[in-house]
Order: C-alpha cells, then sequence, then structure tokens
C-alpha cells in the first residue's frame, strides 16, 4: 500500500516550502491542501490544535508540525533516498543548531527585521536593513568556502534556510538596497540551490512574492 502524504500549505510560506523541497529531494508525491490563514479550516485546526499554524505534513492519517521537525522525519522515514542530515552524531548536532539557529535568529530576523524593510519607511526601515545584513553576514561566516552548508551535497541547514531568496527582490525593492553587493557569498550559494529542480520548482518566483507583499500592506493598511 502506497504512503498518503498530504501537505497543510500556504504557497507565500517560507517554512512550507521547506517541507516541499524536502519532499521533492526524496522524490516522494505529495498532494498540498492550501490554507486560507485569514480563515483557517477546520482540518487545520484538528490536525495543529496547538499553534493553529501550517505547514502540517498528514502521513497516513497522522499529522506533524513544525517545519524543521517535518524535515527531520521526511529525512528519517524516507532514508533510503539521499540524507540531509549527517549520521556523525557531531556534524548532526552541528546541522541540527544552525537549521535551529536559523528558525530561531535568522528568520526571527528575516522575519522580523526583513518583513521591517518592506513595511516600514525612515529611521526604523534602515535599523531593519542593518540588523537584516548583520544576520546573513553571520550565515556566509558559517558557510565559508563550502558550496552548501551541508558540504558537497544540499543538506538540512540549506533546505532550512533558502526559502527565504524568494523573499530578497521585495527586500531589496522596499529597502533600496542590494543583499548581493553586502552578502556576494550567501547569494551566489542561494543561486547555486535555485539550479536544481527539486529547489527551484518548490519556490514561487521572486515577482510573484512581491506581488503578495504588496498586496498584504495594501490590505493592512500601509503605504
Amino acid at each position: 500500500m502506497a504512503d498518503e502524504v498530504f501537505l497543510l500549505d500556504f504557497w507565500p510560506s517560507p517554512y512550507g516550502m521547506r517541507v516541499r523541497i524536502a519532499l521533492a529531494l526524496k522524490g516522494i508525491k505529495c498532494e498540498s491542501k492550501e490554507e486560507d490563514l485569514w480563515d483557517k479550516r477546520h482540518l487545520l485546526l484538528k490536525m495543529n490544535p496547538a499553534h493553529k499554524k501550517i505547514p502540517v505534513l498528514i502521513h497516513n492519517g497522522k499529522p506533524i508540525s513544525e517545519s524543521l521537525i517535518i524535515v527531520q522525519y521526511i529525512d528519517e522515514v524516507w532514508k533510503e533516498k539521499s540524507h540531509l542530515l549527517p549520521s556523525d552524531p557531531y556534524q548532526r548536532a552541528q546541522a541540527m543548531f544552525w537549521a535551529d539557529f536559523v528558525d530561531k535568529k535568522a528568520s526571527s530576523s528575516i522575519n522580523g527585521s526583513g518583513r521591517k524593510v518592506y513595511m516600514t519607511k525612515g529611521e526604523e526601515q534602515e535599523t531593519a536593513k542593518k540588523e537584516f545584513i548583520e544576520c546573513l553576514k553571520l550565515m556566509e561566516g558559517e558557510l565559508g568556502d563550502k558550496p552548501y552548508f551541508g558540504g558537497e551535497n544540499l543538506g538540512f541547514v540549506d533546505v532550512s534556510l533558502i526559502p527565504f531568496y524568494c523573499r530578497f527582490y521585495a527586500y531589496e525593492t522596499c529597502g533600496s538596497f542590494s543583499i548581493e553587493a553586502e552578502c556576494p557569498t550567501l547569494v551566489a550559494w542561494a543561486k547555486r540551490c535555485m539550479e536544481k529542480e527539486s529547489v527551484s520548482n518548490s519556490l514561487p518566483d521572486q515577482h510573484k512574492v512581491y506581488d503578495y507583499i504588496l498586496q498584504l500592506k495594501k490590505k493592512l493598511g500601509i503605504e
């Protein structure tokens, strides 16, 4: 009997994108159910009653929530199809540390400072841009001269961070600055990731994301 895999998702969500990339890397077929986060359906509330958020992976009727936990679950369940986490305990711990850093620091900066880049103006926006770039530079330092955070192959940290790349155009356009000029190594890494179909097919076009952000600003009454 084939596995039944469903994903409760929302297309602009970088957290949902993580799961989509992991599934694509493993070659797992999945039916995606798009959620309206302004009007959450009963299924989402039932499958994730604690946080009531996407993404939620439903595997053979059983829900798994929180994107990094889902990606780890995918890596462990379909372990015969490539590996995202290293088998070496120390390297595995390091990968999980940096993925957790992306979640707690980098993505909060990207969603916090980054969000302020396109939601604010003036001094507040300038402060947000500085905090945003500082965070990306820290990730550049961890990447070093490796092609991927996972080494020679795309790994857990890469899957954790690359979804935010599709927001770079929005940050740059709204903030009038160049991320590539500030963080060329990280942007080169992102472009390298995008050469993989499992990544590029899982991420929306940057201009589509920018249009969504403009619509969101309008909906929230932000000019």
